[in-house]
């Protein structure tokens, strides 16, 4: 079979990027060996947070006393979670099925690899072999799960996210073996739950990537909320002892052991490049990933990576948009691919960014200003009862925004007007003059702006010495 379009992997990024070369009006046929939506809705993003809005519940429950709300005998079932779980998971699927056939995409059920430049091999689910021939290959093959080489790693009872995810009990202890976004988003589910979390970390801090005003606060609300955090900390040894494990570790303070029911590894995730057949093909990569070019092609032309296995941002959006970049490339509609990337942590409270952080400003040189607005002094926060985290915005010396960084309710939500704003080169000026509907908490994104030259009108004015 003749293709424009062959794409390996139907994840976010791989049925994006064919449903957007149906719409241009390419033959397209999207290969999948498993199920489509790919790791982020069968393992990864919805999954998870699905099971985050379980704990927000929980959380919320917590604290109803506060609203003059009294409940008792409170329980979960988790089969039940677990059952609505898949359920928003098959719900999706199914979606992204009836797009891809309402726009005329064939879809594979099968493992494809590269035979040639203009060939796909496919193996498909009953055994069979068939090639397709394609003007333009798009892999879009995903990620898997890293695992350290630690002693006992392998152990029953030693988890990666992907297998956490369906588990059939809390455990009294749990402990994670990594705190980026997430060990850090299993941290807080697990511990809504009612396990006691600690969490060892190889890097100097958690969430690396965050602008360290956010971690700072964020760090003394873990203690709040009870999660152990040891950084600087590396596992050298996972000990199962009858039911549980003894967690060996090195860190600042010399060795030290850790008791815990069950161990979550999340080191982060590898480029799964396993079985496509680079190699033969001469493509370059390196264990970041599958080397591209600013259109997101290899060095063989004709032939595209996207999306977590080029390894230059393993986030869902990032690979729906490169897919969507590729496709358009490919059909001959050239865009300049500027978008900055906003990345989404489901902590408590959510933590969002986009753009430059502070570290970044100060490593490049750059004479920058900053401004930051608590939610404490928000009033939907405050109806809400989620005053805890700010909202930091920082500016170029003439106030062009650079960077916005969210900690508190709702930032997920509230990051998009930040990215609109980083992705424009927005001034203070033109923000300024929207007005922002009260009571919401978009009005302190509105005070962090207005911040940067002096103007909060809720905020105490900066004292001139």
């Amino acid at each position: 079979m003749d293709y424009d379009i062959v794409i390996i992997g139907g994840g976010p990024g791989g049925y994006t990027a064919a449903i957007r070369a149906a719409q241009l009006g390419a033959k397209a046929a999207l290969i999948e060996k498993d199920s489509l939506g790919g790791t982020c809705l069968n393992r990864g993003c919805i999954p998870t947070k699905t099971l985050y809005r379980n704990a927000e519940i929980l959380n919320t429950l917590s604290k109803a006393d506060d609203f003059g709300i009294y409940v008792e005998g409170l329980r979960f079932d988790i089969e039940k979670m677990q059952q609505r779980k898949e359920n928003v998971i098959n719900q999706l699927r199914g979606g992204i099925y009836n797009l891809l056939k309402a726009n005329n995409v064939d879809i594979i059920n099968g493992a494809g690899s590269l035979k040639d430049k203009n060939t796909v091999e496919v193996i498909n689910a009953d055994g069979t072999l068939e090639e397709l021939t394609a003007k333009n290959i798009i892999i879009a093959a995903g990620s898997k799960p890293s695992k350290p080489p630690i002693d006992g790693a392998d152990s029953e009872g030693v988890y990666s996210n992907e297998d956490m995810l369906n588990f059939k009990k809390v455990p009294d202890k749990l402990l994670i073996i990594g705190g980026g976004v997430i060990g850090m988003e299993f941290a807080g589910i697990f511990r809504s739950l009612g396990s006691r979390v600690t969490v060892i970390e190889f890097m100097p801090g958690i969430l690396m990537q965050v602008d360290t005003d956010i971690t700072k606060r964020y760090s003394v609300l873990l203690k709040k909320q009870g999660i152990d955090v040891y950084t600087s900390t590396k596992v050298s040894k996972i000990e199962k002892t009858g039911e549980s494990f003894i967690v060996h570790t090195e860190g600042k303070k010399g060795e030290a052991s850790f008791e815990a029911d069950q161990i979550l590894i999340a080191a982060g995730r590898s480029p799964l490049i396993e079985g496509l057949n680079i190699d033969k093909l001469g493509i370059f990569y390196d264990k970041k990933g599958i080397s591209v070019d600013e259109d997101f092609m290899t060095n063989i032309e004709g032939i595209y990576a996207i999306g977590d296995v080029n390894g230059i941002s393993m986030l869902a959006h990032a690979a729906s948009h490169q897919g969507i970049h590729a496709v358009e490339k490919i059909m001959g509609i050239n865009k300049e691919n500027k978008s900055p990337i906003p990345g989404c942590i489901f902590v408590f409270p959510e933590i969002a960014s986009v753009g430059i952080t502070e570290e970044q400003a100060k490593e490049s040189g750059l004479k920058y200003k900053t401004s930051k607005f608590l939610f404490g002094g928000n009033g939907k926060a405050l109806a809400l009862g989620e005053t805890d985290g700010l909202v930091k915005v920082i500016a170029s010396e003439d106030d062009v925004i650079l960077g916005v960084h969210i900690m508190g309710p709702h930032a997920s939500d509230l990051i998009q007007e930040g990215t609109l704003a980083v992705s424009m080169g927005l001034r203070t000026e033109e923000i300024r003059g929207i007005i922002h509907a009260h009571p919401t908490l978009s009005e302190a994104f509105h005070e962090a702006v207005l911040g940067i030259e002096g103007l909060g009108i809720h905020s105490m004015p900066v004292r001139k010495r």
